[in-house]
């Protein structure tokens, strides 16, 4: 019964996950990227999609066009971005160096990685609640008794608090290696 609801549950923590991925923690990240797309003949395109991305060290990703014309394109859409990065040209690639992270700079990420948690978290709320709104509907039609009612209360309770644990869990690993040096 509650396996539909578990499931969203799940595909908001990988949500979490991916949004976590795309902040940067010091070191050349390719997921970094993800969240950026090039106006590419009128279509908002993911930069993965347009381009080679690289990771030849741990401070550098390397972008290399498939289509020259587009190097523009990528360069002004990384500029307009908060990767906070700005990209160096050479005629046929960009090159992203990231530079070794302030106190202040962590900090900042550190308070976007948590309201991300935070966005989760209400999130798996809003689902508890649609959950409930279901439930009561079926007791009132009969579907549900008071007793099964209160069991699968408890059931959706656990579940919600297992999957905002886990939340805390994520924000805090990356919280962690924002930190690490």
């Amino acid at each position: 019964m509650l396996s539909e609801y578990k499931r969203k549950m799940g595909k908001t923590i990988e949500s979490l996950k991916t949004e976590n991925a795309s902040v940067r923690a010091g070191r050349a990240n390719a997921a970094v990227l993800d969240q950026i797309s090039v106006e590419y003949y009128g279509v908002d395109t993911p930069i993965n999609q347009v381009a080679t991305v690289a990771v030849p060290d741990p401070r550098t990703i390397t972008i290399t066009p498939w289509d020259r014309n587009s190097l523009k394109l990528i360069e002004k859409a990384i500029q307009m971005s908060e990767l906070g990065i700005n990209p160096q040209n050479d005629g046929k690639m960009l090159r992203l160096v990231f530079p070794q992270l302030t106190e202040e700079r962590r900090k900042e990420l550190v308070k976007q990685v948590k309201g991300y948690g935070e966005n989760a978290k209400v999130a798996i709320r809003n689902i508890r609640r649609d959950a409930m709104d279901d439930l009561k509907a079926m007791k009132k039609n009969g579907e549900l008794t008071e007793d099964d009612l209160k069991d699968v209360e408890k059931d959706l309770q656990k579940l919600t608090d297992d999957h905002i644990k886990e939340i805390d869990g994520v924000t805090a690993a990356k919280e962690k290696e924002l930190f690490a040096i």
